[in-house]
């Protein structure tokens, strides 16, 4: 008999590359994966895994075994989501993956709620970029995923997902209150084409849209700086260096010195979105951590409403 937690094991370890990746993912320790992949070889009496270098890659046999097995763990996760459904239980292990403004501003609020309201719960958080999210979520090692898209650059999600609209967050630019565009109303990109910007590196979802936002000025944005963090970004404009388009959920309140003005045409809207696989769609622990989200999107007061992604369309 095939050990199903075995085989979700050796499924992050194909996507992870190595045993330590797999049991970061999964929360257990290395010494603990690996003896779960020995176990399902010697349940299957064949060997799954060929070391490469550092790392490891499936052999021809663990390949099948994973391909052929997803059909497994996601028949498990619809019986064990009935049988919560059943007697109405939230409650269980629910991994929960996220991007880092996200986990600042709404994430772990929402979750200090949803675990004092059911002791039952636990919950598991980490931050990834959203495609990565959307990946974890698709191979079944995470549970729920927020993500976020912006305006209208795609993020690729597979038809075995569901997705629920948490909200749209609108990005302001932030400069120096000293900066002579301060004290206009608004601005369009066709006013910040000249500006150096501060922004998140090349191949982000974020700086993506700073260029497509640029589009109808027939040039591309001029970055001088490049961060990961919005809070580096703000300290870099506080320093003189450089302009920033930071998002309003997870933002920390802004130094002396520093203000906002909006965009338009198109206004930066980015949609929030939660992820969880079909098969749990019946899970109560699933549903609550979803609903839990949406109502902590609701009680925020920087919260946008919800037909302002109408306008970056």
């Amino acid at each position: 008999m095939i050990d199903l937690a075995a085989l979700a094991a050796l499924r992050a370890v194909d996507h992870r590359g190595s045993v330590v990746g797999a049991a970061d993912v999964l929360g257990y320790t290395p010494s603990a994966v690996s003896q779960q992949i020995k176990r399902l070889e010697r349940q299957s009496g064949v060997p799954l895994l060929e070391r490469v270098g550092r790392g490891v890659l499936l052999t021809a046999a663990g390949r099948q075994l994973v391909d052929d097995g997803g059909s497994l763990l996601e028949e498990m996760e619809r019986i064990e989501a009935a049988l919560h459904a059943g007697v109405a239980t939230v409650a269980g292990h629910v991994r929960l993956t996220t991007f880092s403004t996200a986990m600042r501003g709404l994430v772990a609020p929402a979750a200090s709620a949803l675990l004092a309201q059911h002791p039952g719960l636990r919950l598991t958080l980490a931050e990834e970029e959203p495609w990565d999210t959307v990946d974890l979520v698709a191979r079944g090692q995470a549970d729920v995923g927020l993500a976020h898209a912006w305006g209208d650059v795609p993020l690729a999600v597979p038809d075995h997902l569901a997705e629920t609209v948490v909200g749209h967050d609108v990005a302001e630019v932030v400069l120096r209150e000293d900066h002579p565009l301060a004290r206009r109303d608004g601005v369009t990109p066709h006013d910040l084409a000249d500006e150096p910007w501060v922004a998140t590196p090349p191949g982000t979802i974020c700086r993506e849209w700073l260029d497509r936002m640029h589009d109808g000025t027939g040039r591309r944005p001029r970055v001088v700086h490049q961060s990961r963090e919005f809070a580096s970004h703000t300290a870099m404009v506080a320093a003189g260096l450089g302009i920033a388009l930071v998002p309003r959920l997870g933002r920390a309140p802004l130094e002396p010195g520093l203000t906002t003005i909006e965009v338009t045409d198109p206004v930066p809207t980015r949609t929030v979105l939660a992820f969880h696989r079909r098969s749990q769609a019946g899970s109560p622990a699933v549903a609550a951590v979803v609903a839990a989200l949406a109502r902590a999107w609701d009680g925020r007061p920087d919260a946008a409403p919800q037909n302002s992604a109408d306008a970056s369309s």
